[in-house]
């Protein structure tokens, strides 16, 4: 029979660990240990901090660099804990030390596994035009996201919802997720049911650079490149007379108004003191807010870039 008093050591980073970590405590679980992450100067920010909430809450935080550190792998050791978490936490967590949870070793994944395994799985979903993703409860493995599925929560993937309002989503059926796995895993009846990485789909990493628009593209297409990476992202961003130009908000136009661009050169544009970014297939988008070096870009600023070289 289970112990009532059930431990945990928590891998740990981002809005979902944060909202995470609140559920286990809210079951009942000790949590002995948070491993989580220094943040990166270079990243915005715009996220829950798991070590403030870990201070509140006193519990024990540590950032090693290396979680496949031998000390780490001692101090997990010590504490011998029933479950290890894994909740966005960022580094691959290798076999051996997820072999000290007595009861098993669990991530929290931000898309229906077995699609979109891997890196930044909300924005390929997005990026892929997907009117559906999920928060998945799984088994950790050898490889990423190859674990047995303990259970799902699905969200939609409205037409105009960026990376990031999908994240708002995820976040939520993260908690729903684990708040119902939890018992089951407790109690040792949770089920296993088959991840089939053939039925799947894997992703790495997202650099800004991807962000980089191909006009030649189908409106469509860049649209869902701006969605998946509009900011806080970096953006999807394009270059005119050497300057970057970044897509804050933008909105697809309907077919209707695709008469009124298909004769237009691909690109950045402005038509009737409104900036359009014309696509390969004739339509545009209207773009609400473009911004240069952070600061927004008034179409008839860009009227002049676009007439002269130059702002």
């Amino acid at each position: 029979m289970p112990s009532s008093h059930t431990t945990a050591v928590v891998f740990a980073y981002h809005s979902v660990g944060v909202r995470c970590i609140k559920t286990l405590l809210a079951r009942g679980i000790t949590i002995e240990l948070v491993v989580t992450h220094e943040d990166n100067p270079a990243e915005t920010i715009w996220f829950e901090s798991v070590a403030a909430l870990c201070k509140e809450h006193g519990i024990p935080t540590i950032t090693p660099a290396d979680p496949k550190s031998t000390e780490l792998h001692a101090q997990v050791a010590a504490i011998a804990p029933d479950f290890i978490f894994s909740f966005y936490y960022r580094n691959m967590l290798p076999l051996e030390l997820l072999a000290l949870a007595k009861r098993g070793a669990y991530n929290l994944h931000g898309s229906l596994l077995p699609k979109y395994r891997g890196r930044v799985p909300v924005n390929w979903a997005v990026l892929h035009g997907e009117t559906e993703t999920g928060a998945t409860l799984h088994e950790m493995a050898l490889k990423p996201d190859a674990g047995a599925i303990i259970a799902q929560t699905m969200v939609p993937i409205l037409p105009d919802d960026t990376a990031f309002d999908v994240f708002g989503k995820l976040t939520v059926a993260s908690e729903q997720t684990l708040w119902s796995a939890l018992p089951g895993l407790i109690a040792g009846t949770a089920p296993n049911l088959s991840n089939d990485l053939a039925k799947g789909s894997y992703f790495g990493g997202r650099k800004p650079e991807d962000g980089r628009i191909n006009w030649e593209q189908t409106a469509q297409q860049v649209y869902n490149l701006h969605r998946a990476v509009a900011p806080p992202y970096p953006g999807a961003f394009t270059e005119l007379h050497g300057k970057t130009y970044v897509i804050g908000k933008a909105r697809l136009n309907t077919i209707s108004t695709a008469k009124n661009t298909i004769d237009l050169p691909t690109g950045l544009c402005v038509v009737d003191n409104a900036i359009l970014g014309v696509c390969g297939d004739g339509r545009a988008l209207t773009i609400m807010e473009l911004l240069l070096n952070g600061e927004v870009v008034t179409a008839k600023a860009l009227d002049a870039a676009l007439k002269s070289g130059y702002v």
